[in-house]
């Protein structure tokens, strides 16, 4: 058993809106599944960290979550910016029981554990917030992030932290989100949502913790093997 990871998939599978237009994304869905299939088996789980489906509901992510059921592997999904699909836990959950999707667990004021490991996280935010409502959007963010590193703690785990949104980028600093991943003695945090000539600008360890840039374009949608 294995645990990889990947983030911004951006599948379209039930919309109108391939990312396949942008540099580097040719046939993308279909190198994403030749990777997968070449290395992860039924027995791996997979942490998929945000910007699953470009669908705007549900109902139009259907044909997306269609073919990551049909991927091997237990899948652990999470929140990005641009999955406009995502309603409440309850009702993603209540909708993938629908449709029979047993391979989708959902990552979100929660932990999940990994053999010896436990697996947290939460979307995160911009690292600079400029105004009172980005305040309020990053202290959230970092309660659930703090929810999901005590769910972890009381198994017994390890935790290694999964976000959407980079808690470091170039110089500037998710200060809450660094300051808490610091005291919680965090040494592993992957993140996406950073794509293109930007992912130049990425951190691979900073303050003790080792940092992981997960967006698939960046990974040449080939999934990132953690442990």
């Amino acid at each position: 058993m294995s645990l990889y990871a990947i983030s911004d998939l951006h599948l379209s599978l039930g919309t109108n809106k391939s990312m396949d237009v942008f540099p580097g994304w040719g046939n993308y869905v279909e190198r994403l599944k030749n990777n997968w299939l070449k290395k992860i088996n039924k027995n791996d789980t997979i942490v998929v960290a945000g910007d699953i489906s470009w669908a705007s509901t549900l109902s139009e992510s259907l044909k997306d979550f269609e073919f990551l059921e049909l991927l091997p592997g237990k899948k652990v999904i999470m929140k990005g910016n641009h999955d406009y699909w995502w309603s409440t836990k309850r009702k993603v959950e209540l909708f993938f029981k629908e449709n029979e999707f047993l391979s989708l667990h959902i990552l979100h004021n929660c932990a999940i554990s990994y053999e010896n490991y436990c697996l947290c996280g939460t979307r995160g935010w911009i690292c600079f917030p400029e105004t009172n409502q980005d305040q309020k959007i990053l202290t959230r963010e970092v309660g659930r992030l703090k929810i999901s590193i005590d769910s972890s703690r009381k198994m017994g785990l390890e935790p290694i932290v999964f976000l959407h949104y980079p808690p470091i980028y170039n110089s500037d600093t998710s200060g809450k989100i660094i300051d808490l991943l610091v005291k919680e003695g965090i040494e592993q945090c992957y993140y996406g949502h950073i794509h293109g000539n930007t992912s130049h600008s990425s951190f691979s360890e900073y303050k003790g913790i080792k940092f992981g840039l997960l967006s698939a374009d960046s990974l040449n949608f080939d999934p990132l093997k953690i442990v």
